[in-house]
């Protein structure tokens, strides 16, 4: 059988694991074997627009869906995560959100030491450049470079007159010091390019003799020595290899595809292991659970005024000439990420912070993700931090077979609550004088549902993630039983074991979760290194 011996494993190449990847081969001296499922790349993915491709893509994107549930309709949600060199970031809407300093202040609060805001902003500030903001809260030459979306016009004026008709004030930098107002999204695109992690960090770090990578390489359980983790059985093709890591292995697989690893190496539920013929390695009950994600209802509008949305804009002969600016200019809708202006908002009196979004897309879409024929605007809107828990659990013990996944959305009267506030909000925004213009007739879900249980059953029957899956390897302190890992990502009751991707947030960020994927690997490969720094085992040499 194949075998490889390094300092570091990291499984999973995405956000948090290309982040860790780099770092951890930064100084030459550790030797890092990076392994990906997924291909190298897709010649695709540098152009931003390509996350409506890459949406339902096979090859790509690994598909997965949830469990039909009463809370969706008895439909099965589609869940895609990206399956190449760079993960989620090489097929995600590139918008750049960091969250809130209470998201992160509320981890420090559950005993998680050096998660508050002011631990995570030094790293936010490393990992990004970014030339607006203050200095004091925005990094100017790290890997990711982040741009300020240049679409402007009639449209986006009257929507932030709009908003601040109701109270919802334009924010120039919700990356800054507060988030709450109406802004251009912020993008992780630079020159018309996305910076997925493949094509900032890992195109740095795959030039070093100390790094090697392997793509379409599935991890099949992790090795272990007793109660220490020394390394992971993976297939490429039909070929099982084995690797043995003389200092750590850290899974960076993402918030389904971690726990997941976790349980087929036996580490979880006993019960549930069990049940699908998994010898039980370590019990830890809390792996799998604390599923949460925005559960967004996408409102749309029709709309009378010609030429205003990109529906005429960007279809037919016009997709020509928005091809052609792209090509020359690098911008038009081809460099749009997934939509061009936000807002953060309170949906009731006495909040410290927006406790809600909405996304404003100035076009319609088919089912099948193309522009529709009509023009129109589509409003996408969630709640920030919801209190509804969900779960992740294998099936079987083959790691081909995608796990179960139960959102449980909705179970939670204030997350009900806060998501038809937010509905009524995005309502008043459109209904305000400075959109007149635009003659808005709303289609979904209609004027004829007014009532919180009519716009619940919109919401139900209609709406999707946004994509933001977190918790299911969570960061807690020994007290809390179902933690997964502690405030160092590392595994409970396990040697040379971490987690370090969206699936340690205890609660879920208020936003889009790349930009805090990215600075978990980031923080984690700090962990690593300062770890390593102290043992005196002997470094394999590069």
């Amino acid at each position: 059988m194949y075998r490889h011996v390094v300092d570091f494993i990291v499984v999973g190449a995405g956000s948090a694991g290309a982040a860790l990847a780099h770092r951890l081969t930064e100084s030459g001296k550790y030797r890092v074997l990076l392994l990906e499922a997924g291909q190298e790349t897709h010649w695709l993915s540098q152009v931003p627009v390509s996350f409506a491709h890459f949406i339902n893509r096979p090859g790509v994107n690994w598909l997965f869906a949830s469990e039909a549930e009463k809370a969706t309709g008895g439909r099965n949600i589609p869940i895609p995560r990206g399956k190449m060199l760079g993960g989620s970031s090489a097929i995600n809407g590139m918008v750049w959100v960091r969250g809130q300093r209470q998201d992160f202040d509320t981890w420090a609060q559950l005993g998680n030491r050096g998660w508050s805001y002011d631990d995570v902003l030094p790293i936010f500030k490393r990992l990004e450049s970014y030339h607006g903001g203050d200095r004091e809260f925005r990094g100017r030459s790290g890997p990711v470079r982040i741009s300020d979306l240049s679409e402007s016009g009639q449209l986006y004026d009257s929507f932030f007159e709009a908003a601040a008709s109701i109270g919802i004030n334009r924010n120039d930098d919700y990356n800054g010091p507060e988030q709450e107002g109406i802004a251009m999204t912020q993008a992780s695109i630079s020159g018309g390019k996305r910076m997925s992690t493949a094509a900032t960090y890992l195109e740095m770090a795959r030039k070093r003799p100390n790094l090697d990578i392997e793509t379409g390489a599935l991890a099949e359980r992790l090795l272990f020595e007793g109660k220490r983790c020394t390394g992971v059985r993976y297939r490429v093709g039909t070929e099982v290899r084995e690797a043995t890591a003389m200092r750590e292995v850290i899974v960076s697989t993402g918030a389904i595809c971690s726990p997941q690893l976790l349980e087929l190496s036996g580490i979880g539920s006993p019960e549930r292991l069990k049940a699908v013929g998994i010898e039980v390695r370590h019990a830890l009950p809390g792996v799998g659970e604390n599923l949460r994600d925005h559960w967004a209802p996408r409102m749309k509008w029709r709309v009378g005024r010609h030429g205003a949305t990109y529906n005429e804009k960007a279809r037919g002969v016009s997709a020509l000439g928005q091809g052609i600016r792209y090509i020359l200019t690098g911008k038009g809708f081809l460099a749009l990420p997934a939509s061009p202006m936000r807002a953060f908002f309170k949906t009731r009196e006495g909040l410290a912070s927006p406790d809600a979004m909405f996304m404003v897309q100035p076009f319609l879409v088919t089912p099948d993700i193309k522009l529709d024929k009509q023009a129109g605007i589509t409003i996408i809107t969630h709640q920030q931090r919801p209190e509804s828990k969900g779960s992740i659990h294998v099936t079987t013990s083959d790691a081909s077979k995608a796990p179960a996944v139960k959102f449980n959305f909705l179970s939670d009267q204030i997350d009900r609550d806060c998501v038809v506030a937010a509905m009524r909000t995005v309502r008043r925004v459109l209904e305000a004088p400075a959109l007149e213009w635009l003659e808005p007739k709303e289609f979904g879900p209609g004027k004829q549902a007014q009532s919180d249980d009519e716009l619940l059953d919109y919401v139900t029957r209609f709406a999707e993630t946004a994509y933001h899956p977190v918790g299911t390897c969570k960061m807690g302190t020994d007290s809390d039983p179902m933690a997964v890992v502690d405030d160092r990502l590392r595994v409970r009751g396990i040697e040379g074991l971490r987690v370090a991707d969206a699936s340690i947030m205890p609660t879920l960020t208020s936003g889009n979760t790349n930009a805090p994927s990215i600075m978990i690997g980031e923080k984690c490969s700090t962990m690593v290194l300062e770890a390593a720094a102290a043992s005196p085992v002997a470094a394999v040499a590069a």
